[in-house]
C-alpha cells in the first residue's frame, strides 16, 4: 500500500512537472527562461514546480481581471470630462512620443510643470507640504515605509490631514514594508486614514504571485499636485544609514493635466488591492507656473507588453547626440544592451550612472558578467562616489528626460509594477543634464583593463550571479 503511494506521488509530481512546463513553453517572456524552466520542471519537479509557481509566472492575473473592470468604470467616468481634456492634448506629430502614449495607455498633455526635487531634504519638505495643503484627498503609497523617525513623522502628516477631514487612502506593499509594524497602521486607522496592503497575493487562487511587488512612489494632492520617483518612506533616504551614507537620489513633483495620470494608477492599485471604486475629481488643473508637456507611464506585469523595457529601449533608438541613464541596479535585458550598444556605435554619448557600494550583491555582480562588451562598444560607465545612488533618471539629448521608479533589471522590467514620467520638454531636459553633470563630477569611469584583469572565479561568480538575474 505504501509502495503504491509513494509511486502515485511520484507520478503525479511528475505529471506536474510536465503539465508547469507547457504553461512555461506558452507563457515566458524570454527563450533562455523558457528554456530553463522547462528543463529544470521535467528534470527536478520536486523542486523545480514549487519555484515556477512562486518565481516563474510571468503575468500578475489576477491584476488583469481588475484591470478589465477599471477600464469600464473609469472610462465611464472620464467620458463625463472628455471635453475638459481637450484642450490638453497636443498634436506633437512625433512618432516617438506616439509610441510612448501607445505603451503609457495614457495620453501627453500640455499645461503642466515639472519640478525636480534632488535628494531627501528638498523631496520630504515638498511631500509634506503638499499634505499640509491638502483639502479634500491624499493617495499615497511607497513600496517602503518605516516605523523610524521619517515614518512617523508622515504618520503624524497623515493623521493631522485627516482631523481636518481631508480623505486619505495609504497603499504599502506588503513585503517592501514587512517591516511595518501593526501599532503605525493601526494608528493610521483610528485617525480616519483609509490603510490597505497592495496584496499580491490577494485571494486563494492568486496565492502563488508572491514574486510580484508594487515599487511604485505616488502621492496625489486634489487631482492637481503629484508626486514620483526613487524616494521610499526611511531615515536612510537622508542619509541617515551608517552603511550607506550620503543618499543620492531624484524626485518629481508635478501640477497640472498629467497628475491625472498618477492618479489613474493609483486607482486601478487601490482597486486591485480593495475591491472599492473610490470617487475622486477627474477634471484637470493646467499648471500656472508652466506649460510642459509630459506623459505618465505605469508598467507592471499585468501588462500585455514588456512596457518598461519598450519605453527604455524606445528611449534609446530615438537619441541622436547623448543617452544618459542612473539605475541602482543595472542589469537589463538583451533588447536594452543592444541598443545602449548600438546608439555607442552610432556615435551617440551613452553614459551609465551605477553605485560604487553595492546595495544587492547579486544584482551588483551581476552587471561585471556584460559590461566588458558595453565598454568595447563605446558606452560610458561611471561608479557613483559619494554614498548610494538610487535615483532612476534617463536623458535625451537635449529634448527630453524621465523620472520614476523603474531600475534596469529584470524586475523592473518583468515583475514589478513601476511608474515613470517622460517629460519632452527642452527646459526640463537642460535642468536634468545639469543635474547630472553634477553627478558625474562625483562618479570615476569604469575601464575595460579593471574589468578583463579580475580573477577568474570573480568572474565565474559575475556569471553566475548574472544566470539568477530574473528572480532578483
Amino acid at each position: 500500500m505504501t509502495s503504491w503511494l509513494i509511486g502515485l506521488a511520484i507520478f503525479l509530481t511528475y505529471l506536474l512537472g510536465f503539465v508547469s512546463a507547457v504553461l512555461a513553453l506558452m507563457s515566458s517572456r524570454t527563450s533562455q527562461g523558457a528554456i530553463a524552466w522547462i528543463i529544470s520542471l521535467i528534470t527536478m519537479p520536486y523542486v523545480a514546480v514549487p519555484a515556477y509557481w512562486v518565481f516563474g509566472r510571468p503575468r500578475f492575473y489576477g491584476y488583469v481581471s481588475a484591470r478589465g473592470e477599471r477600464d469600464t468604470v473609469l472610462r465611464r467616468l472620464l467620458a463625463r470630462y472628455r471635453d475638459r481634456f481637450d484642450p490638453y492634448l497636443p498634436d506633437t506629430g512625433d512618432t516617438d512620443i506616439r509610441a510612448v502614449e501607445q505603451l503609457a495607455m495614457m495620453p501627453l498633455t500640455r499645461g503642466n510643470h515639472a519640478e525636480l526635487l534632488i535628494d531627501g531634504e528638498a523631496t520630504f519638505d515638498s511631500l509634506f507640504a503638499g499634505i499640509e495643503a491638502a483639502e479634500e484627498y491624499v493617495l499615497i503609497q511607497f513600496f517602503i515605509v518605516r516605523d523610524d523617525a521619517l515614518g512617523i513623522e508622515l504618520k503624524h502628516r497623515l493623521q493631522q490631514a485627516a482631523e481636518r477631514d481631508v480623505r486619505i487612502y495609504f497603499l504599502y506593499d506588503e513585503i517592501g514594508s514587512r517591516g511595518l509594524g501593526d501599532r503605525f497602521l493601526r494608528d493610521l486607522a483610528e485617525a480616519g486614514v483609509e490603510v490597505s496592503a497592495f496584496r499580491s497575493s490577494r485571494g486563494f487562487k492568486h496565492r502563488f504571485q508572491l514574486n510580484f511587488r508594487n515599487h511604485r512612489k505616488v502621492l496625489v494632492v486634489d487631482g492637481r499636485e503629484g508626486w514620483l520617483g526613487g524616494f521610499n518612506v526611511g531615515t536612510e533616504y537622508l542619509g541617515q544609514h551608517p552603511r550607506h551614507g550620503h543618499w543620492r537620489d531624484t524626485h518629481l513633483k508635478l501640477t497640472g493635466p498629467s497628475v491625472l495620470g498618477l492618479q489613474e494608477a493609483f486607482w486601478e492599485d487601490w482597486h486591485w488591492a480593495t475591491g472599492e471604486m473610490i470617487s475622486l475629481t477627474w477634471t484637470p488643473r493646467p499648471s500656472p507656473d508652466a506649460n510642459q508637456n509630459v506623459v505618465i507611464v505605469p508598467s507592471g506585469p499585468a501588462d500585455t507588453q514588456e512596457t518598461a523595457s519598450l519605453l527604455v529601449q524606445l528611449a534609446i533608438h530615438s537619441a541622436h547626440e547623448r543617452f544618459w541613464v542612473t539605475s541602482p541596479y543595472f542589469v537589463p535585458d538583451q533588447g536594452v544592451q543592444d541598443a545602449l550598444r548600438l546608439a555607442a556605435m552610432r556615435g551617440v554619448d551613452v553614459r551609465i550612472m551605477m553605485p560604487e557600494r553595492p546595495d544587492h550583491l547579486l544584482v551588483f555582480l551581476s552587471a561585471f558578467s556584460f559590461l566588458p562588451d558595453m565598454l568595447r562598444a563605446g558606452v560610458r560607465v561611471y561608479r557613483y562616489q559619494p554614498g548610494f545612488l538610487h535615483q532612476k533618471v534617463m536623458l535625451v539629448d537635449d529634448a527630453a528626460a524621465s523620472v520614476g521608479t523603474v531600475n534596469l533589471d529584470n524586475r523592473s522590467f518583468r515583475l514589478n509594477f513601476e511608474i515613470t514620467a517622460v517629460v519632452p520638454d527642452r527646459q526640463f531636459a537642460a535642468e536634468v543634464r545639469l543635474m547630472l553633470e553634477r553627478d558625474f563630477t562625483d562618479c570615476r569611469r569604469v575601464t575595460l583593463e579593471e574589468l578583463t584583469r579580475r580573477t577568474l572565479w570573480r568572474k565565474l561568480l559575475s556569471r553566475a550571479a548574472y544566470l539568477l538575474s530574473p528572480i532578483q
